[in-house]
């Protein structure tokens, strides 16, 4: 995980008009979210194990996924890129009948925190970028 500077850090929103304009940018709300924190993904390489991820905190309301409504105030915290490696083969960890392939459709990373290479850093910064020359307010 390499942090990035960034003129967004600390910045408070309405999350409803972030998830708007970062999704025009090909963010998506990460799985990880809660009603009081989550990020904004965006993959930077075909294979989705190369990441932008812009983490926030709710600091006013309640966060509520996907919906189109909601009342949250969030503040972006250091957005950060992040490498997943993942491990060849099939996961021999895997749970086996209908409910397994539900569940262990995808194996886990063997390391969440891969080292990211110089040109992945230039990428997530030069999308950074962007991302911040047109924010909304």
């Amino acid at each position: 995980m390499i942090p990035l500077e960034s003129a967004l850090t600390n910045r408070e929103e309405p999350f409803d008009q972030v998830q708007h304009y970062l999704h025009r940018h090909e963010f998506a709300l990460g799985g990880n979210w809660d009603y009081d924190h989550g990020s904004f993904d965006c993959y930077l390489d075909e294979g989705h194990k190369v990441w932008l991820r812009i983490p926030f905190q709710v600091t006013h309301g309640m966060l509520d996924g996907d919906t189109g409504a909601t009342d949250a105030i969030i503040q972006i915290g250091t957005p950060f890129v992040l490498k997943h490696q993942y491990k060849e083969g099939l996961d021999k960890e895997a749970q086996v009948g209908a409910f397994g392939a539900l569940v262990d459709q995808f194996q886990e990373p063997a390391d969440k925190d891969a080292r990211v290479e110089d040109r992945w850093v230039k990428e997530a910064k030069t999308l950074l970028r962007d991302v911040e020359s047109g924010w909304l307010s």
